[in-house]
């Protein structure tokens, strides 16, 4: 009796006298948020050299009167700003780069996802066609534009030579002589070297629809179309989502597919946003300060375009 009557010591009383007036639990979650914090250190440490500085000194620049050789010789404010946007190429550019988003994103992601459906669909050579299409992603940008320079010269193009010997053409094609050679050209390249990534992509999607729901879908009585459009397509939102941002990302940002096979040309008709500001900062121009105010003008419209895009692919969600 004298045992049941007798108060005990609730047990955080006596983990904390054992702990030194510290309870355990607390003493391991702090542990705990310390490695964590360890962990994250060095992550934290390359954001802030190699993006949150950069992008302060590039703020920096685009209120200076900062020459490439020059240096820093004071504030101009809004003196930048105000000549990259009355610069003469400035909107033939946007209207370009635009232009080429939107051809790339559509053609891209269609034929990817073309590509991850015949994959998942292949019952046999599975793994020989993903390694085959794959193979283009395994290449450089540079390296395959590069690749695609020599393709298309009329001094080592192996195409014109074959064409003309086949008689379908009596004189070699100028693959990036015209503007809309040009930009048609620069998308088969970009196609054909991004789609091996997007179908992977893609196929990791595909490969999270339960099969449970196709099928239903043929006990119903659904034809391939019906399928597609209101099974496929629907559950692989979130996929399409990812790829079509960083196509959308990419192609604004387009800079070594265009600086190697065309240089801007003909005559500035396929320089895009970035190679203008390349052009204002060491082609000639030599303004840093004028290149930072155009960089920044774009960093600010992709921001926009990004949380548009978040925005409306999470109210097709909801």
């Amino acid at each position: 009796m004298a045992n049941l009557t007798t108060p005990t010591v609730p047990e955080a009383a006596r983990e904390k006298s054992r702990s030194g007036g510290v309870p355990r639990p607390r003493r391991l979650r702090g542990s705990r948020s310390l490695s964590g914090m360890l962990y994250a250190a060095p992550t934290g440490v390359m954001v802030l050299v190699f993006f949150v500085l950069p992008v302060l000194l590039v703020l920096q620049m685009s209120v200076s009167d900062w020459g490439l050789f020059a240096g820093n010789r004071g504030l101009n404010l809004p003196e930048n700003y105000v000549d990259a946007a009355d610069n003469r190429l400035l909107w033939p550019a946007i209207v370009f780069t635009v232009k080429y988003t939107v051809i790339t994103t559509v053609l891209l992601l269609a034929v990817a996802l073309g590509l991850a459906m015949v994959v998942q669909e292949a019952s046999r050579w599975r793994s020989v066609l993903r390694t085959a299409i794959l193979v283009p992603s395994a290449l450089g940008l540079a390296s395959a534009s590069l690749l695609f320079y020599a393709i298309y010269s009329p001094q080592s193009s192996p195409i014109n030579p074959a064409l003309m010997a086949l008689g379908v053409v009596q004189e070699p094609i100028s693959f990036l002589g015209t503007p809309t050679s040009a930009l048609w050209s620069t998308v088969f390249l970009i196609v054909w070297r991004f789609a091996g990534f997007y179908m992977l992509l893609l196929m990791v999607g595909l490969q999270g629809i339960p099969g449970d729901v196709y099928e239903a879908a043929h006990i119903d009585g659904a034809n391939r179309w019906q399928i597609f459009s209101r099974i496929t397509l629907p559950l692989l939102r979130p996929s399409l989502a990812l790829c079509t941002i960083l196509c959308v990302t990419g192609s604004l940002l387009a800079f070594d597919q265009f600086y190697i096979l065309t240089k801007g040309g003909p005559d500035n008709s396929t320089i895009t946003i970035v190679q203008l500001i390349y052009n204002m900062a060491f082609a000639g121009g030599n303004d840093l300060g004028l290149a930072a105010a155009l960089s920044v003008m774009v960093l600010i419209a992709l921001l926009a375009i990004n949380a548009l895009q978040f925005r409306g692919l999470r109210g097709k969600e909801n």
